[in-house]
Order: structure tokens, then sequence, then C-alpha cells
């Protein structure tokens, strides 16, 4: 069994490769661009990961990761935009450096060439294949709206939050694993078990990353740190400020939710330290991470061969970038 770090290597060689013609270069180029920025690449190698947990990965698990990626990096384009993020991995977002129809171009033509890639498998597991991965792009597409209509709801519940979260970020992470679980010959049991790890671990991650875009560093993180705040952006930490924040701090916080005093970000991380949310957040993340584990456990191979799954878990939600 390679580790996370091998398989990204590797990813990253077959990856590096024109993915779009030359022309039009208005149209190619900042595709190129944003696929240039990196990333740690997680989704795709948690297929080809999924896969090599059951047999040797097959020629077929490299283009559904490369499928994975791209629409990943699609849905990422998209969500900048609507987002109005001016970073992305340290680096201008394309709407910022391109402007926003070609960026909106940009992000089309790398979901259409996503399919290109899928078009190429040649395994039985095909329609299988396709089918999962336009649920889980639909699936995508849902918790992105239902991120947006967040926005304008003066409270959201912990539980709509969760769900939210469980389609805008977690699915994908659990169908990459899953997608590469299906071509390396998995069984209805084990296919459930690595669903349910990435779900899990997918919301622990989202927890992380919420918790990062307040109290990270800004030089690891990449993304302006308190982006989240400024924009009122439901995370988990601000509804559960919402829900547990009392007197001042209560009043403080509805206050600074309908203003933009250019010390919002340090006004509210206040709040957020006064009422606890930080450390709530930390042992919110450790329970999913507990979850996913268990299922990790409890999928029918030999033990040494899912410590790769287990050390990926545990990087992901102990990062600090």
């Amino acid at each position: 069994m390679q580790s996370f770090e091998q398989l990204s290597s590797q990813f990253g060689s077959f990856f590096n490769q024109a993915h779009f013609p030359a022309q039009p270069e208005s149209l190619y180029r900042p595709a190129e661009y944003f696929l240039g920025l990196g990333g740690k690449r997680v989704r795709p190698v948690c297929c080809l990961m999924g896969n090599e947990l059951f047999d040797e990965i097959l020629p077929d698990t490299w283009q559904v990761a490369t499928a994975i990626e791209l629409f990943h990096n699609f849905t990422l384009i998209h969500d900048d935009i609507m987002d109005k993020a001016p970073l992305r991995r340290g680096l201008e977002t394309v709407h910022i450096k391109y402007g926003e129809p070609t960026a909106l171009l940009a992000g089309d033509v790398m979901l259409v060439v996503a399919y290109d890639y899928l078009n190429k498998v040649k395994s039985p597991h095909y329609h299988r294949l396709v089918s999962l991965f336009n649920t889980t792009a639909k699936e995508v597409c849902e918790g992105q709206q239902l991120d947006m209509d967040f926005e304008k709801q003066d409270t959201v519940s912990l539980d709509a939050y969760l769900h939210m979260i469980e389609l805008k970020t977690s699915v994908l992470l659990a169908a990459s694993l899953k997608l590469g679980a299906i071509l390396g010959g998995a069984g209805e049991g084990n296919l459930h078990h690595i669903y349910e790890f990435g779900k899990n671990l997918g919301i622990a991650f989202q927890v992380q990353d919420d918790y990062l875009d307040c109290f990270g560093d800004p030089s690891k993180f990449g993304k302006q740190v308190g982006g989240d705040i400024l924009s009122n952006k439901k995370t988990f930490l601000l509804i559960r400020a919402l829900e547990t924040a009392q007197g001042k701090d209560q009043q403080d916080l509805q206050a600074l939710l309908q203003s933009n005093p250019p010390d919002k970000v340090q006004q509210v991380l206040r709040i957020y330290k006064n009422t606890g949310v930080d450390q709530w957040a930390v042992q919110l993340k450790n329970q999913f991470m507990e979850k996913a584990l268990q299922h990790l456990d409890d999928i029918a191979v030999l033990s040494k061969r899912k410590e790769p799954l287990r050390q990926l878990a545990h990087f992901l939600v102990q990062r600090d970038y």
C-alpha cells in the first residue's frame, strides 16, 4: 500500500499535462492558470487510495481521478465568484485576474473536459461510475445553493448547516473514495463503509476549515483569514456563537452582522473566544473524526491496508493550512 504522499506525487505527474487546446487562449489560459495554483489534490488521490484498498490501481482509475480533480476545480472557480474571494491558494482568483465572464466560462469548460476523461473509462462499472459522479455533482450544487441561501437567513440551525456541508463538501470526498473502491471491485458492505468514512471525514475537514478561516495563520492558510466573518457567512462557529452568546456579546454580535466596521474580524473573534466556540469546534471535529475512523475500521480488509487512509484522515483534520 502506498502513502497519500506517494500517490499524490504520482497523480501530480499524471495530471501535469495540458487539459485544454491552445485556442482561444483568452479562455483556456485562465483555466490552466487555476489548475497551476496546485492544491492538495485530496479528492483524486482518495479515488486512487479507494481503488488500491481493494486491488492494484487500474488505468481507468487515473481517468476518473482526473475527472474528479477537474470537477472540483470547476466548483472552486465558481465558488470564488459567488463568495467574491480575492485569493485562492495565496494567489489571485480567476475572476479577479481575468474577469467574471471569463471565469464562468473557464469553470464551465473545465466541467466539460472532466466528462471527456470519464468517457475514457473502459470498466464494466462505467454506468455505475457515471451515475455516482452525476449524483454527487448535483449534490455539490445543492449544497452551494443552500450555503448562499443561509447568507440571507437570520438563523440557521446546526442540523441544517451540517446537511449543507454534507452536500457541499463531504459527498465529493466520499464519492471519490467510493468511485475508486467500485473500480477495485469492493462489495456493497465495504462500499457503504468507505463512503461513510469519507462523508464523516469531510465534515470534520470542513469544521477545521471554518476554524482556520477564523484562527488560522494567513501565511499558511492561503486564503483571507476572517473572510467568512466579513461576508457574514453562516459557519459552524457563527451558528454556535448565535446560539450561546448572551448579554452584551449577543447584542454586539447581532450589531456586527448588520455592519462592517474596520475591526469587524477582531470583534467577532473576541466574541467567539468569550463564548468558547473555538474549543467547541475542536470537539465537534473530533466527534466526526471518530465516526469516520469507526467506518474505516469496519471495512473488511486487512488492517495494514487501511493505514494510509488512517494517516490521511489525521492529516486532514489536524492541518493548520
